[in-house]
């Protein structure tokens, strides 16, 4: 794993990835703020987010040691094993493999598990073989061979299955409403941090609503902040609230060691489940797409820009034959620099979407990223000195955005 200048470590399948300062630019569906990443393994056991419903004591919550005792047998290790490209030693050309360790966790009866796409694939490939680990009683474990069901980069996300006839009696991790996390509440996460297998954390819900970049350098929305310790080999597991209810996959770190610095971070379950709908049905998963790239316009920041909005999205640049280029949407020609930023101005300001004031580029992703491909949008835009109105049906995403 390497140190960056940002102070900030990302790991990815147990590689370390560069992070960069939170990016000027950001795309619609990707938006670059940068946390650092961390590797997690998880098993997932779950018909349906709602389906299983957690316990709780008279008080409403559950200990960290009640959270253990009843919910980590459906937590998982997940280890990848990738091939290489053969290497050269002094007896010639060498094949060689790598191995990612990561967590997980049951989310049906059915022998789904959830995990990180980062877990189980490096750069666009996929682990040539997924083995995952259950927790047995009295230290022991079993080892039990998985496939992968579908990978999606821009969430994080990945699913596998294992045949339930092979695998332990699965205990399925009840989903909870990530919508609903609140700053302060109590967390725990279990993983398998540097190898430490079955590992417990806990801490507090530290912030809400943070953008994390995925493998592939889109924006996951709403991700969550904790306290509670991660490092790499907890990517993938799950983070769970006080009721029992999983509320996260655990993925990020940032740190100035690359090491737990208590800024952990995780994809919103949410989101995972999402995206777990569309692999199981098809094993890819579609977005949306606008097709330009912003930056958040604050009042300040406008009036030093002399634009003439209070807030919104500034549109530095639209990309060609997109739906935003498609409709006339502008993005802007010139730089101009305020306290060390960089705007590129004399383009389109965004205002609202669908009736709904924007404050941030993030607000303008989060949104785009609830819709399909296909859907319509209407956008109110400050072109100039006018405002206009300008509906647009949103494209499905290229790979390559």
């Amino acid at each position: 794993m390497s140190k960056l200048r940002s102070f900030s470590i990302v790991f990815l399948s147990g590689v370390a990835v560069t992070m960069i300062a939170l990016v000027v630019l950001m795309a619609v569906s990707a938006l670059p703020v940068r946390t650092a990443q961390t590797t997690t393994a998880e098993r997932t056991a779950t018909p349906s987010p709602k389906t299983v419903a957690a316990t709780t004591g008279p008080s409403g919550s559950l200990t960290p040691a009640e959270i253990y005792t009843k919910y980590s047998s459906g937590v998982v290790e997940v280890l990848a094993t990738f091939s290489a490209t053969a290497g050269q030693s002094f007896f010639g050309p060498q094949p060689s493999a790598s191995e990612a360790l990561g967590s997980g966790f049951v989310v049906s009866s059915e022998g789904y598990i959830l995990t990180n796409a980062h877990v189980v694939a490096d750069n666009q490939r996929r682990a040539n073989a997924v083995t995952v680990v259950f927790k047995g009683e009295n230290q022991t474990t079993r080892r039990v061979a998985a496939t992968i069901v579908g990978v999606d980069n821009t969430s994080d996300v990945a699913l596998l299955k294992v045949n339930p006839k092979d695998a332990p009696a699965l205990d399925p991790l009840p989903l909870g409403d990530s919508d609903a996390v609140q700053v302060g509440e109590p967390v725990v996460a279990i993983g398998n941090p540097l190898g430490y297998d079955f590992s417990l954390t806990a801490g507090i819900v530290s912030a809400t609503d943070r953008s994390l970049q995925s493998p592939n350098g889109s924006i996951i929305s709403n991700g969550i902040q904790t306290d509670a310790a991660i490092n790499s080999g907890n990517s993938g597991g799950p983070l769970i609230d006080s009721s029992g209810a999983v509320i996260g996959i655990n993925e990020q770190i940032a740190s100035t060691t690359g090491s737990n610095s208590g800024l952990g971070f995780a994809v919103p379950i949410n989101t995972a489940v999402k995206v777990m709908e569309q692999l199981k049905s098809g094993g890819t998963v579609k977005y949306a797409w606008l097709g330009v790239q912003g930056q958040t316009l604050t009042e300040d920041i406008a009036r030093a820009l002399k634009i003439a909005a209070k807030q919104g999205v500034l549109v530095a640049q639209v990309v060609d034959n997109s739906p935003a280029d498609k409709v006339g949407l502008r993005g802007g020609s010139r730089q101009q620099t305020i306290q060390g930023q960089v705007y590129l101005t004399g383009g389109d300001v965004i205002l609202s979407i669908d009736g709904t004031r924007l404050t941030s580029m993030e607000q303008l992703a989060r949104i785009i990223g609830q819709h399909r491909p296909g859907d319509s949008v209407l956008l109110r835009v400050l072109s100039g000195s006018a405002a206009k109105e300008v509906r647009i049906t949103l494209a499905e995403r290229p790979d390559n955005f």
